[in-house]
């Protein structure tokens, strides 16, 4: 199967691309000139580059006339809340106005084309503590990176539907793991740890809000999602993946510093605190597993630990 990845360098697309070519698929992606692909530095020699930006159709056109793929998987994307609050209009640029040009470059292959679009379980702002979020939950955007992502699943729902495209919309709640850049919080206590380890940085590690709750999936389970959504999920449908499961960002902390090599102190930093924090309650996946079979395999705790070793392979 030929398959091309937008965001193919960035964290999830790095994991993605792995788990693609382990599963004997023809590989190739799109970066934006000049970006780095240190992610995929050990693929190089298996996979295709082309270099474009997805807000630009006339770079996508060419493109995917030369990789004429099967499965298209579109992740790139502005997806730090943090730096959507710091320039919504870029937001709004790269996620919805990229991921319709993105899809527009789509219709000319629909006939033998499915294309996965990755939004985000964000669009439902967390849910209801009196409830179960799915599928079906009201839409409840709580910041300018989640109201991007709900324009573009109701623009790619509208577009797919109107052309007889192949289109499957998954809407994943938080995900993390090795690779993941700054800007999330596991990965800045990661980073911040092995600073401290190292002695760069003071044994005190700064913080924003520890009592919001995430549900955090692996990225590499997130990746056999994606891989399982263009194999078998329901063209038209959206599927929230997440693993059913809730950690406060203390605990998560909390975990991390467990493994630590130093003793590390914890300070709150009214810098890192959000306008507004969404708050994740309980969630299902059950409508993407019972499509699919697919469940997450990889414990939270190794998650975190190996998101430290990754930061510790870097210092």
């Amino acid at each position: 199967m030929k398959t091309l990845i937008t965001g193919i360098a960035g964290f999830a697309g790095s994991h993605l691309t792995e788990h693609l070519i382990s599963q004997g698929h023809e590989v190739s992606g799109i970066i934006l000139p000049g970006e780095p692909v240190e992610n995929v530095r050990h693929l190089l020699d298996r996979i295709t580059l082309f270099e474009g930006d997805i807000r630009n159709s006339e770079t996508l056109q060419p493109i995917f006339s030369k990789a004429r793929p099967d499965w298209v998987f579109h992740l790139a994307a502005l997806s730090s809340t943090g730096a959507s609050w710091n320039n919504p209009a870029l937001a709004f640029e790269v996620n919805v106005i990229g991921g319709i040009r993105l899809l527009e470059a789509c219709l000319p292959l629909k006939d033998h084309l499915r294309v996965v679009l990755v939004t985000s379980a964000e669009i439902y702002g967390g849910g209801d503590a009196a409830g179960v979020l799915t599928e079906d939950s009201p839409y409840s955007p709580r910041n300018p990176y989640a109201v991007t992502k709900l324009a573009l699943d109701l623009s790619a729902e509208q577009m797919a539907r109107a052309n007889d495209l192949q289109l499957i919309r998954m809407q994943p709640m938080n995900h993390t793991g090795p690779r993941q850049g700054p800007g999330f919080a596991i990965t800045d206590f990661a980073r911040q740890i092995v600073e401290i380890e190292t002695g760069k940085g003071e044994p005190l590690l700064k913080v924003g809000n520890l009592d919001s709750s995430r549900d955090f999936s692996d990225v590499r389970d997130i990746a056999r999602a994606y891989t399982l959504a263009a194999e078998r999920g329901a063209a038209g449908e959206a599927y929230l993946i997440c693993t059913g499961k809730c950690w406060r960002i203390r605990d998560a902390l909390e975990t991390l510093l467990s493994f630590s090599e130093v003793p590390i102190t914890v300070e709150q930093d009214p810098g890192k605190i959000r306008p507004v924090d969404s708050n994740t309650f309980s969630a299902s996946p059950s409508k993407f597993a019972e499509t699919t079979g697919w469940r997450p395999e990889i414990p939270f705790e190794q998650t975190l630990r190996d998101t430290l070793e990754y930061w510790r392979g870097k210092g």
